[in-house]
């Protein structure tokens, strides 16, 4: 019910603010342990019984669901300056916006034909290195090697407030707190994770802490109360979030590979009328997708599988399917040094390879599906943004 699930907090967010069930994740994340105990190993989302979520998808493979009709259309107008990160604003079919190291984002329409760039956000004075949507769209937080974080409105691209590192660090990512929209979290290249009020521009008192090297990447889960950030050392922290005052505890740390950067981390809870596995999606510069189950409600992390890709230094990214939940078998999307696009299936043990598109002229650095997974988009390291339409059954 993955794709509900987005609508109602599509409608929830206009109030900006929700207070999750008491104790639920807890309960959920016993329940999941108990209901993996009894399955076969590698068995990870809703299985040939889960006819119900089947009947919503269709009666078809995932090869058949993810097969591409070739390129939809090509953006390039951030050509010569790597784009680092894309993604179709929440619950969208149409609307797609992406930031470029030549220090501007693009905010872009694909309902017109053709498709076309509807705003570029000017502002930055370096690099920028991440950006966010807002639950209702209307906002959109980026982050910049210029040390400013910056709010900007969507709908006419005017920045509405920045806000400066007070150490004047490079801001390296940043993402939304997914039940209070005025609450952003911002990482920097001096180590530091930190809570920010957009409303305020203010910093959150008890909303920071330290890692073990630069803050490259981040994740919350889907209720907002676990928060994992990535850094250069090859570490994902795990943090508990106080919804009322915008808190961080520290919970646990895992070393994924020492040395190497955590570039990507994707939280996802597979929700089903079968099955539910908390999980996390990670690019951690070791030649592999890493897939990762959540074990606990401190946000402790199991690795379940691995996928080979190509992938030494580049910051790449790796996204769930938003339909994943409806279908037999699953399926994530990552991009890859070799300059394709991978789709893998999780359930496969071997030959896991669903569809590989190739196109891009250089690393393909990020990918997004838009909410009915009819367009995938991805961007690559010269500034090529390639729309990819899915085959028509």
């Amino acid at each position: 019910m993955a794709a509900v699930w987005q609508q109602v907090l599509a409608v929830d967010a206009r109030t900006l603010r929700r207070t999750p069930v008491r104790g639920s994740y807890q309960l959920q994340a016993q329940m999941n342990r108990a209901v993996y105990d009894e399955r076969p190993s590698g068995a990870l989302v809703p299985t040939s019984v889960a006819e119900a979520s089947r009947a919503m998808a269709g009666d078809t493979t995932l090869s058949e669901n993810y097969a591409f009709a070739g390129m939809h259309h090509i953006f390039d107008q951030h050509v010569d300056a790597a784009v680092p990160r894309l993604q179709f604003a929440n619950d969208d079919k149409h609307l797609l916006a992406c930031c470029s190291l030549d220090s501007t984002l693009s905010i872009m329409t694909l309902f017109s034909s053709p498709p076309s760039v509807k705003v570029i956000l000017k502002g930055h004075a370096g690099p920028v290195t991440d950006f966010a949507w807002s639950l209702s769209n209307d906002v959109i937080v980026s982050t910049s090697k210029d040390g400013t974080l910056r709010i900007w409105n969507t709908g006419d691209g005017r920045c509405i407030r920045e806000v400066r590192d007070p150490e004047a660090s490079e801001l390296l990512c940043c993402t939304f707190q997914p039940m209070n929209n005025n609450l952003t979290v911002v990482g920097n290249s001096k180590h530091l994770l930190q809570v920010v009020n957009i409303s305020t521009g203010k910093k959150v008192k008890g909303g920071s802490s330290k890692l073990t090297g630069r803050v490259l990447s981040m994740s919350f889960d889907a209720p907002g109360r676990i928060l994992w950030a990535g850094d250069d050392r090859g570490s994902i922290f795990s943090f508990l979030f106080d919804m009322a005052t915008g808190k961080l505890t520290k919970a646990k740390r895992l070393v994924v590979s020492e040395g190497s950067s955590i570039c990507s981390i994707s939280a996802r809870s597979w929700i089903s009328r079968e099955a539910r596995d908390p999980s996390l999606l990670i690019n951690a510069c070791v030649n592999k997708l890493l897939l990762y189950r959540v074990v606990d409600n401190e946000g402790t992390l199991q690795l379940k599988t691995s996928f080979p890709i190509k992938h030494g230094s580049q910051p790449l990214h790796s996204i769930f399917c938003p339909l994943m939940s409806f279908r037999q078998g699953a399926c994530v999307v990552t991009g890859s040094e070799d300059a394709c696009v991978y789709f893998f299936d999780v359930e496969r043990n071997t030959k896991a390879i669903v569809n590989k598109l190739q196109g891009h002229g250089g690393p393909v650095l990020d990918v997004s599906f838009n909410c009915d997974e009819s367009l995938l988009a991805s961007a690559d390291s010269t500034g090529m943004v390639i729309i990819w339409r899915r085959e028509q059954k």
